[in-house]
């Protein structure tokens, strides 16, 4: 079966299409040894293609939940030498990359995968993936704040879409509060900024779930395979956006 050249390398993972087709006009791409500068092309799979200098290869696809610590950059490689999420898949023979972010200082589910066809359905917030995240916020929250959650806060000159918001119990019994939020955008530190607008200081953040994908049974830095229903189950709900 033949596909348009970018898409089949974005489904590999190598890079995003809209990167693929910049690959393409700039001519650092081969099919079968003929330079490809028309996006247009189509290919197969079964096609030797080269990008950039390195061979296309047809991979079997892999689907893992992982566990998220905190103080982990979600990337491939990090400049400044710090923990990246790939180092705790070394063991894997296919390269995994991360389906969508967790910040910095965010702990959670996180998919990873070497599906890019996948990681762009799932990513993309038409798509409406909902994703859950526990938040510890310093103090007590108000009743009209929470209301203003619901409805969306104006971040970044721009207002987030509504989001579920349940309050849970402390049971530490210290100051903070600990609130339930459920959104399908992923806009960058997109709860910290929420709050912060709202003048409150996020002192943990946890992503528990994505759509019933949860952490039980991991501990943090484990992951596990995703069952084919699972994964069939995202694309659906993707699809069908919600």
């Amino acid at each position: 079966m033949q596909e348009r050249l970018q898409k089949i390398i974005a489904a590999s993972g190598y890079t995003s299409r809209r990167k693929a087709e910049e690959l393409i006009l700039d001519g650092k791409v081969s099919v079968n040894g003929k330079i490809i500068t028309e996006l247009g092309t189509k290919a197969s799979v079964n096609d030797v293609i080269i990008v950039n200098g390195v061979r296309l290869l047809k991979e079997n696809k892999r689907y893992y939940l992982f566990y998220k610590p905190e103080k982990v950059i979600t990337s491939m490689s990090d400049e400044k030498d710090r923990q990246v999420v790939s180092d705790f898949f070394e063991d894997i023979a296919e390269r995994v990359f991360p389906v969508g972010r967790l910040d910095y200082d965010t702990s959670g589910a996180l998919i990873m995968t070497n599906d890019g066809e996948f990681t762009n359905l799932i990513t993309h917030p038409r798509h409406k993936i909902n994703k859950t995240y526990i938040a510890k916020i310093k103090g007590p929250i108000e009743e009209r704040h929470i209301h203003i959650l619901r409805k969306g806060v104006i971040i970044d000159n721009s207002k987030t879409a509504p989001v579920q918001v349940k309050i849970l119990k402390n049971k530490n019994k210290s100051n903070n509060t600990l609130v339930q939020l459920t959104i399908f955008e992923g806009k960058n530190r997109q709860i910290r900024k929420m709050f912060e607008a709202l003048g409150y200081e996020v002192v943990k953040l946890k992503r528990v779930a994505i759509e019933d994908l949860t952490l039980e049974g991991l501990k943090i830095g484990e992951y596990r395979p995703l069952t084919i229903h699972e994964v069939k189950v995202l694309i659906n709900k993707a699809k069908n956006g919600q």
